[in-house]
């Protein structure tokens, strides 16, 4: 749930503990396992840069809370979250429509989609 922002002492010693604990030389070492058994580095020597971006985006194992060395518990905030904000979006979507004489709620659904898409990366 660490959202990047050092904020307060805890956040400071939690950020001074990955970066003794996490971040090493040995992180570029051939086949280097880093806390998680499925977390290998690969070979240094064998990629370029976009060799690097295509392993990261195709190799690697989803993230779990378990690779950072946290509790299996530690992500259930955030998809509490991402839960609630998806069904609040799904509500707001199908309650629109009602009564103003904007369109059928087909059509205001699929204004919304379109919205959404021109907004989102």
């Amino acid at each position: 749930m660490y959202g990047g922002h050092i904020t307060d002492d805890w956040d400071r010693r939690t950020n001074a503990t990955y970066l003794k604990v996490l971040f090493k030389p040995e992180l570029l070492l051939p086949n280097f396992n880093l806390l998680y058994h499925l977390f290998k580095s690969p070979d240094p020597n064998r990629l370029d840069y976009e060799g690097y971006r295509k392993y990261i985006e195709e190799k690697l194992p989803a993230e779990v809370p378990q690779m950072f060395g946290m509790h299996p518990n530690a992500e259930i905030g955030y998809l509490t979250l991402q839960c609630e904000t998806l069904f609040d979006t799904i509500l707001s979507i199908t309650a629109g429509g009602g009564g103003s004489g904007g369109g059928s709620k087909d059509d205001v659904i699929m204004n919304l989609i379109t919205d959404f898409k021109t907004r989102a990366p």
